[in-house]
C-alpha cells in the first residue's frame, strides 16, 4: 500500500504469517526503514530502485513475536539503528531522546515516547515536505481497534503488568489521542498477531476513525477501566517470545549465513543417517493432506501454508535443536527464512525430492486417518474421545458437548486425556492444527488418532449442529 505526495512515498510491507508491517519511508534521496523483518534485501533493493540512500532504520521497540532486521540492515548500509528513550541495546544504537526530530530529505520523523507495551516503545511522528503532519508509526503501542499488550515488556522488581498498563494509558492521552484526526496510522501488527487482542484486519487507518471505534481510546474512560479492560482475558503468551526479545536487544547472525546452511540437499540416507546422529527434529512442512497420507515415521507437521513461523515457536521448545525439513518442491528458502523470523537458526538441511524419494527409496512411512465431518457424524457414539484443539476462547464460543478442550498450545499438559488403545478424534477451526496435534500425539506414542478434516467449520455443517452443537447420541 503506498500514498505519495509530492516527493515522499511511503510504503508499508505487510508480512501476513507474522501479521507485521514494516515501513519504507523515501524523500528528496533519503529513506528510513521502521521495523524491518530479518530479510532485509527487499529494503536494499527497494532504495537502490528508487535510488535512493538508507539514512535512518528506526525501531518502535524490542519486538517478542519476531527477529527484526535492525542489526543486519545497519551493517550493511552503515545507516543508524535509532530507538527512543530507555531502550538498551547490547549493540551500537542512537537511543533518541522524546520529542527529538530526525530529517529525512525534505520530511521529519519525530519521536514520541510511548512506554506501556514496553518501557522503551516509541511512536515516530511523519511531516510532510510542507511540514504538516501525516501519519504515525505506531510499534505496538496502538493497534487498529486495540493496543500493546502490557505484559511482554522485561519488567524490573518493582513494576507490575498495571503499572505498564498504566503507561500506556497516559501514553496514548497525552501522545497520541490530542494528534489530529486526519493522520494516517500505521501499526506494527494486524489481526492474527499475539501482541493483542482485538485487532482489525485492516492495516491503515486514520486516527480519527481509531478515536471513535477503538475501546482503548475512549475519551471518558477512566485509568482504572482501561487498565482493567486490556489486562482481562490475556492468554499466555507465546513460549518463543522471550527468545526474541533477547535476540533484539544482543544480536544475531546475518540470515545469509542461516540460510547457506540449510539449504543443504540430502539423499534419504544422508536425512536418515543425520536425522538419527544429531537427534535433529524432522520439521514436515507440507499440506495436512499429503501429512496425513505419507509421512516419515517420528516427523512433526507444521504447515507452511498456515501461521507457521509461530507455531513453531509456540511449539518447539529447544530453539537450537537442529532442524531437518521435508517440504514441497521449491520452498526450502522460504521456510528457512520463515523459521529465522522466528530465531529458530539452526535449520542444517532438506530432504531433496521430498517423500517420493524417500518411498523410492523403500523406507518406512506413517500415516494419520483423516475423515470428513460427515463420516465423523456416522462413526461417533456416545463413548467417543473426542478432542478440541482450539483455543478455549473458541471453544467456550461453541463447541461439541462432548468434546474435551485440549488446545494445541499446551497439548503436552493434557497426554493424560488420550489413549494409546481407545480411537481419539481430533479437530481444530479448519484442520491444519488438529493435524499438527496428531502429529505431536503419534511422537508421544498415540497412534489410534482420526483427524476430522475441516475442522469445526466442517463440523457445523452437519446434523451435530444443534442449537447447542451437542453429539446426537447426547439428546
Amino acid at each position: 500500500m503506498k500514498f505519495d505526495l509530492d516527493k515522499m512515498k511511503v510504503t508499508q510491507i505487510y508480512t501476513g504469517c507474522l501479521a507485521q508491517g514494516a515501513y519504507y519511508i523515501s524523500s528528496n534521496g533519503e529513506a528510513a526503514i521502521i521495523d524491518p523483518l530479518r530479510e532485509v534485501s527487499p529494503y536494499i533493493d527497494q532504495a537502490k530502485q528508487d535510488g535512493v540512500k538508507i539514512k535512518y532504520i528506526f525501531e518502535t521497540h524490542f519486538h517478542a513475536d519476531f527477529v527484526s532486521g535492525h542489526v543486519t540492515l545497519s551493517e550493511l548500509t552503515g545507516a543508524p539503528i535509532i530507538y527512543g528513550p530507555k531502550a538498551d541495546p547490547s549493540f551500537e544504537a542512537r537511543i533518541a531522546e522524546d520529542g527529538e526530530i530526525f530529517e529525512l530529505g525534505g520530511v521529519k520523523i519525530k519521536v514520541l515516547h510511548t512506554p506501556g507495551h514496553t518501557m522503551e516503545s516509541s511512536c515516530f511522528l511523519l511531516f510532510d515536505e510542507q511540514g504538516k503532519p501525516h501519519s504515525i508509526f505506531t510499534g505496538d503501542t496502538l493497534f487498529l481497534g486495540d493496543v500493546g499488550r502490557p505484559d511482554l515488556a522485561q519488567k524490573g522488581a518493582d513494576l507490575t503488568i498495571e503499572d505498564l498498563a498504566g503507561f500506556a494509558f497516559d501514553s496514548l492521552r497525552n501522545k497520541i489521542m490530542p494528534l489530529p484526526d486526519h493522520l494516517l496510522v500505521y501499526p506494527a501488527h494486524g489481526a492474527g498477531s499475539a501482541c493483542g487482542k482485538n485487532m482489525m484486519k485492516e492495516t491503515v487507518d486514520t486516527l480519527g476513525n481509531q478515536k471513535k471505534m477503538n475501546y482503548a481510546l475512549r475519551a471518558d474512560m477512566t485509568k482504572e477501566e482501561f487498565v482493567k479492560e486490556v489486562t482481562e482475558g490475556l492468554e499466555a503468551p507465546p513460549a518463543y517470545f522471550p527468545l526474541n526479545v533477547k535476540l533484539n536487544k544482543e544480536g544475531y547472525e546475518n540470515v545469509e549465513k542461516v540460510l547457506k546452511q540449510g539449504l543443504t540437499p540430502l539423499t534419504p540416507d544422508q536425512f536418515e543417517l543425520i536425522a538419527n546422529e544429531r537427534s535433529a527434529l524432522i520439521l514436515d512442512v507440507r499440506s495436512p493432506g499429503a501429512f496425513a497420507e505419507s509421512h516419515i515415521p517420528n516427523s512433526v507437521f507444521i504447515g507452511l501454508d498456515g501461521s507457521f513461523a509461530p507455531w513453531v515457536g509456540e511449539l518447539v521448545v529447544d530453539v537450537k535443536q537442529p532442524i531437518l525439513l521435508v517440504c514441497p518442491e521449491g520452498r526450502a528458502e522460504e521456510c528457512i527464512t520463515r523459521l529465522s523470523r522466528v530465531g529458530f537458526d539452526n535449520t542444517i538441511g532438506y530432504l531433496e525430492g521430498g517423500v517420493g524419494a524417500w518411498m523410492e527409496a523403500e523406507k518406512e512411512v506413517d500415516r494419520v486417518r483423516s475423515i470428513s465431518a460427515t463420516a465423523f457424524e456416522q462413526e461417533i457414539t456416545e463413548a467417543s474421545k473426542i478432542f478440541d484443539v482450539r483455543k478455549p476462547s473458541e471453544y467456550a464460543s461453541e463447541h461439541l458437548q462432548n468434546a474435551e478442550n485440549t488446545p494445541l498450545n499446551v497439548l503436552n499438559n493434557h497426554l493424560s486425556s488420550f489413549s494409546k488403545n481407545g480411537a481419539s478424534y481430533l479437530h481444530c477451526a479448519g484442520g491444519y492444527r488438529s493435524m499438527i496435534a496428531a502429529s505431536i500425539l503419534k511422537l508421544r506414542g498415540f497412534h489410534n488418532l482420526i483427524n476430522v478434516e475441516g475442522g469445526f467449520k466442517a463440523i457445523k455443517e452437519t446434523k451435530l449442529a444443534t442449537t447447542d452443537f451437542v453429539c446426537p447420541t447426547t439428546l
